[in-house]
């Protein structure tokens, strides 16, 4: 959240004054046609109104009354890999930062690389999810809303988050396996299918498909844009309305 500087609002009120008094000094010397007091009027109105207007703005910004908080909520997007969970939420969280709320994004990705030795067995995945929760509740109690996009394959896991964190809003990403093999640039679904990879979901691990998701998306059928802008509209709505 932008909090406006005392400068900023220097700046602002001398602007306004700048526009308000050339329309006094203009509408004082039509009525009089004295261009001296006209233009005393103007400074004098200058001088007084820049800093009423300042003060004016400063107990506005002090005064709670008519200002909506807005209640941290967290977008959990869950999918097969390759079902499009980073993409669209890498879209959706660059459009609700415009909106200039505090937000933080968090991807499956980016938490193994902090925490390395984390394991795929259902355990060790429940485990992480409940980390996890606990990072989304410890920002939450500083104000602050979060992105995040994890395959959480178990629905015992995406309970757990949700019981732990305020206005979870599930994003189910739901594709074909063939059209996640299709995407697979990185070649995981092939190792898993040789048994390199153990404990991969929708191979030789189960991904269990939400039964209460908020919001589900078909990425076989639908664009990373259009399934960004139907998340956007869903946030703005039922989360910061």
């Amino acid at each position: 959240m932008y909090k406006e500087t005392n400068i900023r609002s220097i700046v602002k009120g001398i602007s306004w004054r700048v526009v308000a008094t050339s329309t006094t000094i203009t509408i004082v010397y039509f009525f009089f046609d004295r261009l001296d007091l006209a233009i005393a009027a103007g400074l004098i109105e200058t001088v007084l109104k820049v800093g009423l207007y300042w003060g004016h703005e400063r107990i506005w910004q002090k005064l709670r009354w008519g200002k909506k908080k807005i209640e941290p909520f967290n977008l959990w997007f869950t999918g097969l890999p390759l079902s499009g969970k980073s993409t669209i939420a890498d879209g959706v969280y660059e459009e609700l930062e415009k909106l200039q709320i505090p937000l933080e994004r968090l991807d499956s990705k980016d938490i193994r690389d902090v925490v390395p030795d984390v394991g795929f067995t259902r355990e060790d995945r429940n485990r992480h999810m409940k980390r996890i929760g606990h990072l989304i509740k410890t920002l939450q109690n500083n104000s602050i809303s979060t992105v995040a996009s994890f395959v959480s394959p178990y629905r015992e896991s995406r309970k757990a988050i949700r019981e732990m964190v305020t206005n979870n809003v599930v994003v189910y990403l739901k594709a074909d396996i063939e059209t996640c093999k299709e995407r697979d640039y990185k070649g995981v679904y092939e190792k898993a299918l040789k048994g390199e990879l153990q404990n991969f979901s929708g191979i030789n691990d189960v991904y269990e498909e939400p039964q209460h998701a908020e919001i589900i998306i078909d990425t076989d059928k639908t664009s990373v844009d259009e399934a960004t802008q139907k998340i956007v509209r869903y946030i703005k709505m039922e989360c910061i309305k």
